[in-house]
């Protein structure tokens, strides 16, 4: 390479050197201070709006809280009054709402089964009564009858009445559960999940509640009507 042609390159070098050193003049050099400032504080507010909903999710409700109940029909009443060895699938309105969507209403189902011996029951389930375990804010047996919710305490699946061997289902992965809710088998953590129930003036009322899965314990993460 020919001295000219060195110089002409490092000349050229010391042009592109010197843009990324050269400062700009003040009303530059304060435009782009003012852009990089906008962009941090744009970037803290999306990242707070994004924190706060995603850390609430992950926080449970507390135990003491309270819901709303949802009436059963008549009809299911009468047939859960009739019951004997067989639980009893029952339906219901479920109404939830988010502050951004309407008032939504859908048909859920839960399970009732008939106690004839409420100390039977509670010794069948350790997981609610056993020494140690935290007692639930509502009574479990009330006017002799227990209502399930339907979600698998493991991996919240859909659990099914096996009537052939008279014993609770889940067809996800495995787990078996006796007529009173008790874990016998499968890798559910806890037996069968039991739902608040009362009589209002002749009508039979229900409280949908989610527990947290695939944990010992029973912690609340919402309630709705």
């Amino acid at each position: 390479m020919s001295k000219q042609s060195a110089d002409a390159s490092e000349g050229a070098q010391r042009k592109i050197y010197g843009a990324y050193d050269d400062p700009g003049t003040p009303e530059e050099m304060s435009r782009r201070s003012f852009m990089a400032n906008a962009t941090l504080a744009i970037g803290g507010i999306v990242g707070l709006t994004l924190a706060i909903p995603i850390v609430g999710s992950l926080l449970p409700v507390a135990s003491d809280a309270t819901g709303n109940w949802a009436p059963l029909t008549a009809d299911e009443l009468a047939q859960l009054q009739k019951a004997t060895e067989q639980p009893v699938k029952l339906t219901f309105t479920l109404k939830s709402q988010d502050s951004y969507l309407p008032m939504q209403a859908s048909p859920e189902y839960v399970w009732g089964i008939k106690v004839d011996d409420e100390a039977k029951f509670k010794q069948a389930r350790p997981d609610i009564y056993g020494p140690g375990t935290k007692p639930l804010p509502y009574n479990a047996v009330n006017m002799d009858f227990v209502i399930f919710s339907p979600i698998c305490p493991h991996l919240g699946c859909r659990f099914e009445w096996q009537q052939a061997a008279s014993k609770f289902h889940c067809p996800c992965h495995g787990s078996v559960f006796s007529f009173d809710g008790e874990h016998l088998a499968g890798p559910a953590p806890r037996g069968l999940d039991p739902l608040p129930f009362r009589e209002q003036s002749g009508v039979a009322q229900i409280m949908w509640i989610r527990y947290k899965a695939s944990v010992p314990d029973r912690i609340v993460i919402s309630y709705q009507s």
